[in-house]
């Protein structure tokens, strides 16, 4: 591993690499290489399946060499059959626009774009939307067998369900890609997933035919969880977003929290800058006090202040500790009080008509309206099971009212009913 040139050693070590050209090494030792990674823009937001290849990027911008990260303005209106059984829904131009633009904006969180070796971001639209189809066809097309492209995995596995005409000319659009940026920006290394070891690879044979040039690939493990299941999808079966709006911040820290012992050693080698001796030090804490959860709380921070900055992060953590830890409500601050309020059953409380409390908040009420009780009888009774805390003090059946100096930041009540029921009440 130490006679790898960097970033090669960095990527071994950290168990990213899957596979990679003969000349790769010789290539990154003989000095700076710009490289490229492709970027499928059908969504507005990456997601946590692309953190691999970003983190590639990352790693080779460390080491003195050029990222490139191309979306697929053009092929995005296609669809990459790698890895799938169905096509693709194709996505309008404005569309694959915008949310070419909200990449950019999450790439760089994870990339320096200034100086002269910053990382650029380019949009294969810019030159596949203005070629001709018999322009593409005797440039291009004339280069690959059928036979060639029906050897790729990426094609062979989607003969059985059918793959359209359209998919199938995705192999091609890519090597004309790698070629353009080749001749554009002296691309020399195009990376991805493992899956994308065909396209890529058809790429170094365009290169080589048209302009007699080599080039390299390096591609990356696909990740499973320890179970065999896929990585990158929340509880609930849904993607994990990179975009606040789509993952909350607290729920993309939850996640990582989440991860199985089995598999937060790998996780803190592929997501984070941590060092090997950190990563030891933390594999020592899985094995020895796996229920402190030391190692997941690492990666949780770390990933979670890279993609929303260091006070999301912190914020994530509050109301983490506050949910799952017991930790002190009235230690809340306003920032955690906010995303408590989009995690958890929330409302604004409304004094009942007849009876309302002169100066506090009515508990039977408050239960009611956040859901926590189907009715008053229903929340007395749960007051005198003792089954109900405000803002961490159980209550009694006597406590019927809680009064306003008893609020949190002057404006909130923090109910739970039993350990893991909350709710959350903003008196106004």
């Amino acid at each position: 591993m130490s006679t790898l040139p960097a970033p090669l050693s960095e990527l071994a070590w950290r168990e990213l690499i899957s596979q990679h050209t003969e000349g790769l090494p010789a290539a990154l030792a003989a000095g700076p290489v710009s490289a490229y990674v492709g970027f499928d823009p059908t969504a507005s937001s990456l997601h946590v399946g692309n953190l691999v290849p970003i983190m590639g990027l990352v790693h080779l911008q460390r080491a003195g060499h050029r990222p490139i990260g191309l979306v697929g303005g053009a092929t995005g209106m296609i669809g990459d059959p790698s890895g799938r059984s169905s096509e693709r829904n194709l996505q309008d131009a404005d569309t694959i626009h915008a949310n070419a633009e909200a990449i950019r904006g999450q790439l760089a969180r994870f990339l320096d774009f200034d100086g002269p070796r910053g990382a650029k971001l380019v949009n294969n639209l810019d030159w596949l939307g203005g070629i001709g189809l018999i322009e593409f066809l005797r440039d291009t097309g004339k280069h690959f067998s059928i036979n060639y492209m029906m050897a790729k995995d990426s094609v062979k596995s989607r003969l059985e369900t059918g793959i359209s005409y359209t998919e199938f000319t995705y192999m091609l659009m890519q090597a004309h890609d790698y070629l353009e940026l080749y001749k554009r920006e002296g691309v020399t290394l195009q990376m991805g997933g493992s899956d994308q070891w065909g396209n890529i690879t058809a790429g170094l044979e365009l290169i080589r035919r048209t302009v007699g040039a080599d080039a390299n690939a390096l591609t990356f493990p696909l990740i499973t969880n320890a179970d065999g299941t896929k990585f990158g999808k929340s509880t609930g079966g849904g993607s994990v977003w990179l975009d606040a709006d789509r993952t909350s911040p607290y729920a993309f820290y939850q996640f990582w929290m989440g991860a199985d012992d089995r598999d937060v050693s790998r996780y803190l080698r592929f997501y984070t800058l941590l060092s090997l001796e950190e990563i030891t030090a933390l594999d020592t804490e899985v094995r020895t006090s796996p229920e402190k959860r030391v190692a997941q709380r690492s990666l949780a921070a770390d990933v979670t202040a890279r993609v929303h900055g260091a006070e999301a992060a912190r914020v994530a953590q509050e109301v983490s500790a506050l949910l799952f830890e017991k930790a002190d409500p009235n230690a809340l601050s306003g920032a955690a009080l906010d995303a408590l309020a989009r995690e958890i059953p929330f409302a604004d409380y409304v004094p009942p008509a007849e009876g309302a409390p002169a100066d506090g908040v009515d508990v039977f009420e408050a239960l009611v309206q956040l859901g926590i009780a189907a009715s008053r009888g229903a929340a007395k009774r749960l007051l005198e099971q003792g089954g109900i805390s405000v803002n961490g003090v159980k209550l009694s059946a006597a406590d019927k009212t809680v009064s306003r100096d008893r609020l949190l930041r002057g404006a909130f009540l923090l109910l739970r009913k039993g350990q893991r029921e909350f709710g959350l009440l903003r008196v106004v």
